[in-house]
């Protein structure tokens, strides 16, 4: 056997023989390998898809131990939502990713757009079908059902939506910016 070929077999009996040390240190701690997956497995499900995993799915996620069942139930996760399965492109999953991107660009405000209240609705149903903007301070005629009058007011949409599955038809949402921040909050009563 050549001198290259003698160096070789020894470094890699030198790797077999830390491998099973690789993954932690001696003090117990996790690999920066081990870490980043569980930010990863950690960021999909509090952060991804959050508003869109039902809590059967998020407890039978938490109870998994491997990567291997992580991934795999990721790959499931998405599956189940595949408008076409016979593609090989997810519009589903693509769709849901354009919309975190698109809050997050438009609807950050000190926090990330899709932790704000706009940015959830948003990945969640969606663009409005219709949407108003009022930029506040100015005076406001109230329309009837929301009492009538003038008033002055906070910043503030209104985003109206044909039909929401599960939801109903002629849905309307009003946010408001009670801080003067750019942070709408989805207002409970109109009025």
């Amino acid at each position: 056997m050549g001198r290259r070929n003698r160096l070789f077999v020894i470094a890699a009996l030198i790797s077999l023989c830390l491998l099973p040390s690789m993954g932690q240190s001696r003090s117990g701690q996790k690999s920066a390998a081990q870490e980043e997956a569980a930010d990863y497995y950690a960021k999909w499900l509090n952060e991804d898809v959050v508003y869109l995993i039902s809590d059967e799915e998020h407890d039978v996620f938490q109870g998994l131990t491997t990567a291997d069942e992580k991934d795999t139930f990721i790959e499931e996760f998405w599956r189940r939502r595949d408008p076409d399965p016979a593609s090989a492109f997810n519009e589903y999953r693509e769709e849901h990713y354009r919309r975190i991107a698109y809050a997050n660009q438009h609807f950050g405000s000190g926090i990330p757009g899709w932790k704000t209240d706009r940015g959830r609705i948003y990945i969640m149903f969606g663009p409005p079908d219709e949407s108003e903007y009022h930029s506040g301070g100015q005076n406001y005629t109230r329309a009837h059902h929301e009492g009538g009058g003038r008033t002055s007011t906070y910043p503030f949409e209104i985003w109206r939506y044909r039909q929401i599955s599960g939801v109903g038809s002629d849905v309307e949402m009003e946010f408001v910016d009670r801080s003067w921040t750019g942070e709408f909050r989805l207002a409970l009563y109109p009025w």
